[in-house]
């Protein structure tokens, strides 16, 4: 059975002047496969200039909204985003993966909790799904919210934001850091970098020890040095979810094949791959740089979507053999010592692999 669903795109709204999110329209016949949690996203598949192109997006609507959004901002060069934002219309079809994705929130109706969300541009979108719904499934619970952007004009679902603040005056807390527009704060004006966010705690914006979450969204960058900020804050790591947009500033660069991998894949390399309960063999050759690749060579398509090692969409089990992979943002310690990898970065180092991504 196929990962992908075509869905009928039920409406386009103009966010900023360059984002647009896009609700589509859910079947009866599959609402039980797009059922989310929020804070997880969506992949999507276009044709674009005669070229299939996958992308994840986020989801933005919250549990108890009754649809299914995502946002998608223009990104300079980006194929499929600029797609998106020039030519998507209400009425066209899409292909859609079900949601996945484990930068989430599951809120319970209890919980008594204070969580805090720092974002930038666009990594508000799983944070805002996030917000409403504890915000409306947890009646004790507080949220404050710092959202990084160049300015007002650039604040993705800037008169959302502030509804639901008025809507939720007592328990929602909204604070914008501008970089390029002066705000009467000096405190409010520039990056949302680690230093912000350490004036942040110390003008008792918000208790690092009294928070239950803390949600991380933006560039890698921020998210790393955000980490360790918070750490030293006293935040316990546990506590602290984050997905990534891109590696950070720094980060090594993809590891390049290894001697062994090369050999192997010259002598080719045989390849299962267990999907939706079926095997699909393959081979594996040195014209190949991943597992993805060569089952595309072979007309079988593996479930990815970033192929930069930050979407976990390709994660996978190894059931029989080795590889080695030449990036990694997205796997914990935990899933590495379990046998998970991901294909999209994957090199067989044996004769034969066995990969399994119904495995979870």
């Amino acid at each position: 059975m196929s990962r992908f669903h075509s869905l009928k795109i039920a409406d386009v709204r103009r966010e900023t002047d360059d984002a647009v999110s896009i609700a589509f329209d859910v079947p009866e016949d599959t609402r039980d496969a797009f059922s989310f949690i929020p804070g997880q996203y969506l992949t999507l598949k276009a044709d674009v200039d005669g070229a299939p192109v996958q992308r994840t997006y986020s989801i933005c609507s919250a549990l108890d909204e009754g649809e299914l959004r995502v946002a998608i901002k223009r990104v300079d060069g980006g194929v499929f985003s600029n797609y998106a934002n020039d030519n998507l219309s209400a009425g066209m079809t899409m292909d859609v993966m079900a949601p996945q994705g484990r930068f989430t929130a599951q809120p319970s109706y209890q919980a008594k909790n204070h969580y805090v969300a720092f974002t930038a541009g666009s990594g508000v979108t799983p944070i805002f799904s996030i917000v409403k719904t504890i915000l409306t499934r947890e009646p004790d619970s507080t949220f404050t919210m710092f959202y990084g952007n160049r300015d007002r004009a650039s604040v993705i679902f800037r008169e959302q934001l502030e509804d639901l603040k008025d809507l939720f005056l007592e328990r929602f807390t909204l604070v914008h850091v501008l970089s390029r527009e002066g705000q009467d704060v000096d405190l409010l004006h520039g990056r949302l970098d680690a230093e912000r966010i350490e004036k942040f705690a110390g003008a008792g914006l918000f208790d690092p020890a009294s928070v239950a979450n803390v949600f991380l969204c933006g560039p890698g960058d921020m998210i790393d040095k955000s980490r360790e900020t918070l750490e030293k804050l006293g935040v316990p790591s546990d506590r602290i979810r984050f997905e990534l947009f891109t590696p950070a500033e720094g980060s090594p660069p993809p590891a390049p094949k290894s001697k062994q991998a090369q050999e192997a894949a010259e002598q080719g390399v045989a390849v299962e791959a267990v999907l939706d309960g079926a095997s699909r063999p393959f081979i594996m050759g040195a014209e190949d740089d991943n597992v993805v690749d060569a089952a595309h060579r072979h007309g079988i398509e593996l479930p990815f979507s970033c192929k930069g090692g930050m979407c976990c969409t390709c994660r996978c089990k190894i059931r029989e053999g080795e590889v080695e992979m030449a990036a990694n943002y997205s796997l914990e310690p935990w899933e590495l010592e379990a046998g998970f990898v991901l294909a999209c970065q994957s090199r067989p180092l044996t004769e034969k692999v066995v990969l399994d991504f119904d495995e979870v």
